[in-house]
């Protein structure tokens, strides 16, 4: 999903996070300027049904205007790509721990 707060808030003249905290404000939804400041600069791992129809309220907006779903083509592309070392152009392989040569661990103090 994109997140597309910035976006729309810009169409209502909106350029900070104070600004859109007093919007918030206007149809009774109160959040913290620590949480507004998030939504404003992420993209939310989650949020509230009823705080993103509150958001919706405020911005006049629809869910379809704050979030836009990006195709699947590209989520799997994302997915298929192996995690790589700096640098590394092969395969990513394994590097085994030193042995303790035989040795037992020590028993931890009564």
């Amino acid at each position: 999903m994109k997140w597309n707060l910035r976006w729309v808030a810009a169409r209502r003249d909106i350029w900070r996070p104070a600004q859109l905290l007093g919007a918030f404000q206007e149809v009774g939804f109160n959040p913290s300027l620590s949480k507004v400041a998030a939504l404003w600069s992420n993209k939310p791992v989650t949020v509230r049904l009823e705080d993103l129809d509150l958001i919706c309220a405020a911005l006049q907006c629809s869910v379809a205007d704050l979030m836009e779903a990006e195709t699947v083509a590209a989520a799997q592309d994302r997915k298929s790509e192996a995690p790589r070392a700096v640098g590394q152009t092969g395969a990513v392989r394994p590097v085994p721990r030193p042995s303790s040569g035989g040795r037992r661990r020590a028993l931890p103090p009564n």
